[in-house]
């Protein structure tokens, strides 16, 4: 057995990072419009709006019991038929694997995003609409610059929580052929036929990077304790 070779990772580091980047960058695209998504069908949901509710329900509930992956495929083969259903186009219109992946990640979060955000809806004081309502604050206004502040500051740790996990599911990409930071490492560690070296390496930058993020979850956990009422 060969010994452990330092300088494959080294050799290894440009593209290790170029991967970590694009797993950021979907990381980071998928918790704003997952986030933003998660908003409206919690909202929806929480205010019983007439058959958007019911359809909002199902959309969470769909996305919360079926696999990523899964949802992954059925994206990256179905879309071009639905937009050349929807457009006319002779052929499927190609979406492409990157655009497939942040769409994908996008939507599948929104549903986790919106189930923490209702429970977070659920959990507001009444007093605090009928204190809207005393202000004659229209429904929107009133979400906008009282509910959804409180909201988003107290389940802030469970959101970044759900966003670790988002995180390490971005390895799933793999299927689509996009080289995130699994995927360099495990292209890489085939050709140099350095598994090893690689496969700990990445370990270790997963690690690190869910360390601090837990780490910067339980500073949340205490601040919004602390600023929570008595």
């Amino acid at each position: 057995m060969d010994s452990f070779d330092f300088g494959a990772i080294s050799r290894a580091a440009p593209y290790l990072m170029d991967g970590l980047a694009f797993s950021l960058k979907l990381t980071a695209s998928s918790f704003a419009g997952g986030l933003v998504l998660g908003i409206a069908l919690a909202l929806v949901r929480h205010l019983r709006i007439p058959v958007l509710a019911p359809l909002a329900t199902g959309y969470v509930t769909l996305m919360r019991a079926i696999p990523l992956i899964m949802v992954l495929f059925w994206f990256f083969f179905l879309a071009p038929l639905l937009l050349m259903w929807a457009t006319g186009a002779p052929r499927p219109v190609p979406i492409g694997p990157v655009y497939t992946a942040f769409i994908t990640f996008a939507m599948f979060e929104a549903a986790y995003y919106a189930e923490i955000i209702r429970t977070g809806l659920n959990a507001v004081p009444k007093g605090q609409y009928e204190a809207c309502r005393a202000l004659s604050m229209s429904t929107m206004k009133s979400y906008w610059l009282v509910i959804l502040p409180q909201v988003l500051r107290s389940v802030s740790p469970i959101l970044l929580t759900q966003t670790i996990i988002l995180f390490q599911d971005t390895s799933l990409v793999y299927v689509l052929s996009i080289t995130d930071l699994l995927g360099a490492a495990s292209k890489i560690a085939q050709r140099d036929a350095r598994l090893v070296e690689l496969y700990l390496t990445v370990a270790a930058m997963y690690l690190l990077i869910c360390a601090c993020a837990s780490q910067a979850v339980a500073w949340l956990r205490k601040r919004t304790a602390a600023a929570a009422p008595v």
